[in-house]
């Protein structure tokens, strides 16, 4: 007779707390790579450009919880920096469409490459198979995210 171990499903509130913890530690380990000359804000705001090329103001500023005169003075340290460009809308002289510059998806894909770098460090401390696991685990929870954030933005579509 063979007796396997049966392990007991987590539930989401430890599953919540650890993966807090590891997001935790991410930033630790993100905060070794430099993210100069953009500071936290700015690259949540770059990040929320390159996702949505083309966004306005408005919609930006509702994104980050802000106020558009807030979110147009950021902006503007970000264009100062060369890392967006505005445009003023063919439709709607009044809208600015926001993209990122070459110069800044050129920041974001180092950023990227020195940030995968530090998680590589730790991956390779771990065995194989805690990789696989934590990959497929990565994979589900990314698709549930994704999902989660749609049908809150279609939400708030539809509330708007």
């Amino acid at each position: 007779m063979t007796v396997t171990s049966i392990r007991p499903r987590p539930e989401p509130e430890e599953a919540a707390r650890v993966t807090s913890t590891a997001a935790e530690l991410l930033e630790v380990l993100w905060g070794r790579a430099s993210t100069a000359p953009a500071s936290a804000s700015q690259l949540r705001v770059l990040f929320i450009i390159e996702h949505h090329a083309g966004i306005n103001l408005r919609t930006l500023a509702d994104s980050l919880a802000s106020t558009p005169p807030s979110t147009s003075r950021l902006c503007d340290r970000l264009q100062a920096a060369g890392l967006i460009e505005r445009e003023v809308s063919r439709t709607d002289r009044r809208e600015v469409r926001l993209h990122l510059s070459s110069r800044g998806h050129a920041y974001l894909d180092d950023l990227r490459a020195r940030r995968e770098r530090e998680l590589q460090a730790v991956l390779h401390l771990m065995p194989v198979g805690k990789r696989t696991a934590l990959l497929e685990g990565l994979e589900a929870f990314c698709d549930a995210a994704a999902a989660q954030i749609q049908h809150d933005d279609t939400s708030d579509a539809q509330t708007a």
